[in-house]
């Protein structure tokens, strides 16, 4: 295979996709055509048998010698070397097929007559030319998956700003690239922008959405001393900060390595294979060269005649048609069926492997809840109705873009509340907002913006620390310096949450929760939904340490989550499974996409892994069944009682058949059902 970089970059070029795909597209009209006239050729009268073989040979040898040159150098490659896999029987097979056929339209006369069929020795220029055509397609597949490894690290160089605005020393400011921040230097961050690199806040106050890094949907009030991330976005306020971490050693880009890394980690299947097939490998070449010899020491005349015909017979029944077709056909199968109920598998390793998972652990934010805040309750002090509240809330943040202000006027319209207009708005930022509505003076927001406005919070505290510890947001209501309430906001947990643990712990999955939110939210989250393990305020690193040590503990270990920060576990875990609703870099992580988002997918998938994986096995029954029967067979194993030779046509045709039961088997996973609620 074609050398990959280690860390791959923005570009999106991949010179052995374009290649293979120039190749198989150039080919396959005369691959088809070969097909055709090998196939009912002697059935057109106008079409004499010399013609037809030559015509063959013509529009066969580009296919061979061009398209299929890649892998012929592999396949001496792999003799040199001694590493005896697939591409040898390919290289060698197809050698073998269309050599043989290039002998017989050249020499036809040293063929004896019972190898002549309409009018010529039969040639076998369309089995060389169809399974080079075939491997091709199979290449740019599995090209094209591969590719989609590098997604996620292109998406997430993608992230970082190309320019910093930088405060010089006597006071002037200038846009530069990135590459030129040097550690020290001060940068502004204007509303709306990304923060440039890693630093600390020198001056003002913001609130950073950091929800790209941590997952949480809620922006962080930053002020002078806080730290901030490179790449994060800077929501309201204006910030100078310092650059403390630039380049690699950023958060960014160490997550970036860690998502490569554990990317290239993966291929514990891919091992077995090849010593499965090298043996494979080995036997038929062994079979082939003691037909070979056999057949033409102790042969009938004309003894090398036939000990060629044998020998190629043996080794264009073994050509890996059926065994090349037993893992893809299912896998292809297996995938349709997949889509038709939102579940996307990225490559064949994740169907194989998720059969075997015991562990999953799964992120709280967008993946056990929706990921969006959403409205939870509003708590009235005597003298306040409820949807009093709402309204006078709603209409005052009916002026903020912030997403907590966006959940609560969606509730109130909800609702059918009718909101009133506001004057004289004012941003506190991180604390509340204030104006007039109605003519009263309102204030909404926290604990600090009550304090400061004299307001006494005190008697609602108790109740606002119940809705804190389940993972809610409280703003407190002020109406013209009195406390009326507060409101509370949460990210609610999905509606399929419950329903789909309790299927993956039937179903005998060990479950683990591991969230960047407070500790006391996510035991009281693990509490509600019957979760024994949690772990909270975990970072990136944490989760990739957590399955990196469940694994060492010979955990087979699944990873589900929504956010960038669940990236490097994803790509680290045996099956990352990232929410369709959540970033495009958890999605090119993982292995297995649930595109609505729905836990329950996980358990679906594991069923259809586990009928995949048997419908496979079955294929690789059929496939080696064929071999065991057939290599003898075109070996001539039966000559010396009956008299019976396998033909390298019979043989083609044995092959042709192998593949269809391979086929029609494979076929039957679509009728699988993955649930109760499949039709």
């Amino acid at each position: 295979m074609a050398l990959e970089p280690v860390l791959p970059g923005t570009d999106d070029s991949n010179p052995e996709l374009d290649d293979f795909t120039r190749r198989f597209w150039w080919t396959l009209p005369l691959s088809l055509v070969v097909l055709v006239l090998a196939m009912a050729g002697h059935r057109l009268a106008w079409i004499n048998a010399d013609f037809r073989t030559w015509a063959e040979l013509v529009l066969s040898t580009p296919v061979v010698l061009w398209a299929g040159w890649p892998f012929l150098v592999r396949c001496v490659q792999s003799l040199r070397s001694g590493n005896l896999n697939m591409w040898t029987l390919i290289g060698i097979g197809v050698t073998a097929a269309y050599g043989y056929s290039v002998v017989a339209a050249l020499m036809p006369d040293v063929f004896p007559m019972s190898f002549h069929e309409h009018g010529r020795v039969s040639v076998y220029f369309e089995a060389a030319a169809i399974i080079v055509s075939l491997t091709l397609l199979g290449q740019l597949l599995e090209l094209r998956a591969r590719s989609k490894t590098s997604a996620a690290i292109k998406s997430l160089l993608g992230l970082a700003p190309r320019t910093a605005r930088r405060l010089d020393a006597d006071g002037t400011e200038s846009d530069v690239p990135l590459a030129e921040v040097r550690t020290g230097d001060r940068l502004r961050v204007r509303p709306g922008e990304k923060v440039p690199v890693d630093g600390e806040v020198l001056e003002g106050r913001s609130g950073i959405d950091e929800s790209m890094l941590t997952g949480e949907p809620l922006p962080v009030t930053k002020s002078a001393g806080d730290k901030v991330i490179g790449a994060t976005l800077n929501t309201s306020g204006a910030l100078v900060i310092r650059a403390t971490r630039i380049g690699a050693d950023t958060v960014l880009a160490q997550i970036v390595q860690m998502v490569a890394q554990a990317q290239r980690s993966r291929a514990p299947m891919q091992r077995m294979a090849d010593q499965v097939s090298f043996w494979f490998v080995l036997a038929v070449l062994l079979t082939a060269v003691a037909t070979l010899l056999i057949w033409g020491l102790f042969g009938p005349e004309p003894s090398w005649v036939y000990a060629v015909l044998n020998s190629v017979a043996v080794l264009i029944i073994a050509c890996p048609c059926a065994l090349g077709l037993a893992t893809p056909m299912s896998i292809m199968v297996a995938t349709g069926k997949a889509a038709s109920v939102g579940i996307l598998f990225r490559d064949a390793e994740a169907i194989e492997t998720l059969r075997q998972v015991d562990t999953l652990i799964v992120d709280k934010t967008g993946t056990l809840t929706v990921g969006r805040p959403g409205f939870d309750r509003v708590v009235a002090v005597e003298g306040f109705a409820d949807t009093d509240i709402l309204r006078l809330a709603a209409s005052l943040d009916q002026g903020s873009e912030h997403p907590l202000a966006a959940a609560i006027v969606a509730q109130a319209r909800g609702q059918s509340l009718s909101l009133s207009a506001v004057s004289d708005f004012q941003s506190d930022t991180g604390i509340g907002v204030r104006g007039q509505v109605e003519g009263r003076a309102l204030a909404l927001g926290n604990t600090t913006l009550m304090a400061s406005l004299g307001v006494d919070s005190s008697t609602l505290q108790a109740a606002a620390e119940e809705r804190r510890a389940l993972g809610a947001s409280v703003m407190f209501l002020a109406v013209d310096g009195r406390l009326a309430g507060f409101i509370s906001v949460a990210d609610p947990i999905k509606d399929t949450t419950e329903r789909a643990l309790q299927e993956l712990r039937a179903a005998g999955l060990r479950i683990i929760m591991a969230t960047g939110d407070g500790t006391t939210t996510a035991i009281a989250m693990g509490e509600m939904l019957g979760i024994g393990e949690v772990f909270g305020e975990v970072r990136p690193e944490d989760k990739l340490a957590l399955v990196s040590k469940l694994k060492a503990q010979g955990r087979r270990v699944a990873m589900a989550g929504d956010g960038i920060n669940d990236a490097p576990a994803l790509a680290a875990a045996d099956v990352g499974i990232a929410m369709g609703t959540g970033t495009d870099v958890a999605m090119s992580s993982a292995q297995l996409t649930l595109v609505k988002g729905d836990l329950r997918g996980i358990a679906r998938a594991r069923a259809l892994s586990q009928a995949t994986v048997a419908n496979m096995k079955q294929n690789l029954g059929f496939a080696l069944l064929y071999n065991a029967l057939g290599v003898p067979l075109a070996a001539g194993a039966l000559y010396p009682q009956f008299g019976l030779l396998l033909s390298p046509m019979v043989a083609a045709l044995a092959m042709s058949l192998s593949s269809v039961s391979v086929v029609g088997n494979a076929l039957r996973l679509r009728r699988v059902r993955l649930s109760e609620l499949d039709p």
